[in-house]
């Protein structure tokens, strides 16, 4: 998901003193104040793994009384694009409680030992009540002690990390995000009471996507080309859908009298080639059926081939439709 909203700032949670770095006296993080959003667009099994979560952090004094400790971490991994930081918004938004960033690039330092401090020193800031904090390209600072080609300061970078983590707090919690999973240390793993793995969206999924942003009731947009949309969008990053829908109305803003379903197509093609030559094949079809204003020349310059191409494209799905 794109496009959260949340304000930044780099001013202090209540009286605690903002953290920065001892030499460049920049913050070491950035933070978000909750504000409403829409909750991710995921597969039902996640989000339920997601709305766990939540309740048990709802639910932690019932917990306390029980003496059961409820969750306070996860680790989200996945492709870019797919929502981990849009999700990060949301929990801080669910919980009411303000999300704190480390920032990445003042936060690590070549001077020995000062990335350590740093970081604890961001943990001890994040501690201090409740809050949310976000290790974002979390695999920067949490990369496996075994790699030979790293210097001994991220090592004990980990060291750290691993320290601060077993020892946070359960008033706070810890999200982390990370696109590469195979890099990180195997002792992080079991510091995090949830692993989520957020995935491509399906068609399901885009389906959801591209109605929350061309609402069927703003835009006139043919029901057969939503679902074609969901269709060719399936194992696209839901930002780069989100991105998709959002130039289609740019485009419908631009061009007015045009047919919106044309707009739709071509902007979906020029974003997203057809991959295979069955895929090719709809895109033709679909362009020919919806848009026959469109030449055999312009449908071959949207979908990226000749117009002889197209022709036997057409000529080919005509015959399989009999």
């Amino acid at each position: 998901m794109v496009g959260t909203g949340a304000r930044s700032a780099t001013r202090s949670i209540g009286n605690q003193t903002l953290p920065v770095d001892r030499e460049t006296r920049l913050s070491l993080v950035d933070i978000e104040e909750p504000i409403e959003i829409e909750e991710p667009i995921l597969d039902t099994g996640l989000m339920a793994n997601l709305l766990d979560f939540i309740k048990e952090r709802e639910l932690m004094q019932l917990f306390y009384e029980d003496g059961i400790e409820p969750s306070n971490s996860i680790l989200f991994t996945g492709s870019p694009g797919v929502g981990k930081t849009y999700t990060a918004h949301w929990i801080s938004y669910k919980l009411g409680l303000p999300l704190i960033s480390l920032n990445l690039a003042t936060s690590i330092s070549s001077y020995l030992g000062r990335s350590g401090q740093n970081i604890k020193s961001v943990f001890d800031y994040a501690k201090a009540q409740p809050t949310i904090l976000f290790l974002d390209e979390f695999d920067a600072i949490a990369k496996r002690r075994d790699d030979e080609g790293d210097l001994g300061e991220l090592k004990r970078l980990v060291n750290v990390l691993l320290k601060e983590i077993e020892l946070c707090p359960k008033s706070s919690a810890i999200l982390a995000a990370t696109n590469h999973p195979e890099l990180l240390d195997r002792a992080m793993w079991r510091r995090f009471d949830r692993v989520i793995e957020l995935t491509l969206p399906g068609q399901e999924e885009s389906e959801k996507l591209i109605e929350r942003h061309i609402p069927a009731g703003k835009y006139n947009l043919s029901n057969d080309v939503r679902i074609y949309m969901s269709r060719h969008c399936t194992g696209v990053s839901a930002a780069d859908i989100c991105k998709i829908c959002e130039q289609i109305k740019r485009q419908i803003v631009m061009n007015p009298s045009d047919d919106i379903d044309m707009l739709a197509l071509k902007e979906l093609f020029t974003r997203i080639r057809p991959r295979e030559k069955t895929e090719r094949i709809r895109a033709c079809k679909m362009l020919k059926q919806n848009c026959q204003s469109l030449t055999t020349r312009e449908i071959a310059g949207i979908v990226g081939t000749s117009a002889a191409t197209v022709s036997r494209d057409l000529k080919e799905g005509d015959s399989n439709d009999k």
